[in-house]
């Protein structure tokens, strides 16, 4: 049986995903604050302002999920969005929720993987497109995506600790259709949004695919940063850094 584990697997992305891989017969577990009950197993996490405290956790609570059994991917989808420049009173907080966010739960899914992905699996990373450059008005999400971006990229090289012939690929979208989204953008033009269901699929394509082959649904080369971009509702994923 094929398995992966969902970091972030309650959320809105998070959520398409173990749905999407539990259709195709996968064995699912996710990692978050809260479990999903359509998971095949859950690793809560505990909220703690240390670092180290959580690693430790997740770490252990998914070891003695696993035991020696390896899995085929890990997919890191947990993240958030705070804005705020450099004058913000809310600075200091919202880097800090942007950190745990997306770093802490990007360097714990790439230990996990060090330690728990097969040869040859897949690890993939949620970073972002618009951190790519400047972000004065988002100081704390560009920060912690560029961050994301560059764990991707060095997972690629050489004595990174990943698995032979593992991929670590990251994704870098615009804007996720989600339902919170639409709440709060009620206005926005939804053709430009990337569907969760695109996404889920994809990483199903690149999980079930070589990181060999040559197929038309083949997986990234390890270390691509992958643009997803919508237009018209239709959306395509290129490489931002080849």
């Amino acid at each position: 049986m094929s398995r992966v584990i969902i970091y972030g697997g309650r959320g809105a992305l998070g959520s398409a995903c173990v749905e999407h891989f539990k259709s195709k017969g996968w064995w699912v577990a996710s990692v978050d604050i809260v479990a999903n009950p359509e998971a095949s197993a859950n690793v809560l996490v505990k909220l703690t302002d240390s670092f180290t405290d959580q690693a430790a956790q997740v770490t252990g609570d998914v070891g003695r999920l696993l035991g020696d059994i390896k899995v085929d991917a890990i997919l890191c989808v947990a993240g958030g969005w705070a804005g705020g420049n450099a004058s913000s009173a809310d600075l200091y907080k919202n880097s800090d929720l942007m950190w745990k966010q997306s770093v802490w739960t990007s360097v714990i899914s790439s230990h996990l993987a060090a330690k728990h992905l097969k040869d040859g699996g897949l690890l993939t990373l949620t970073g972002a497109k618009a951190c790519r450059g400047a972000t004065p008005g988002m100081v704390g999400y560009g920060m912690a995506k560029a961050a994301v971006h560059q764990l991707c990229v060095s997972l690629a090289a050489e004595d990174s600790g990943m698995p032979t012939g593992a991929t670590a690929v990251a994704i870098l979208p615009v804007t996720l259709d989600t339902p919170m989204n639409r709440k709060f953008m009620p206005d926005a033009d939804f053709s430009t949004w990337t569907p969760l269901e695109y996404i889920a699929d994809l990483f199903f394509q690149w999980a079930s695919s070589s990181s060999s082959s040559s197929s038309s649904s083949s997986r990234p080369p390890s270390g691509s940063l992958m643009q997803l971009e919508t237009t018209g509702g239709h959306t395509q994923a290129t490489p931002a850094n080849q």
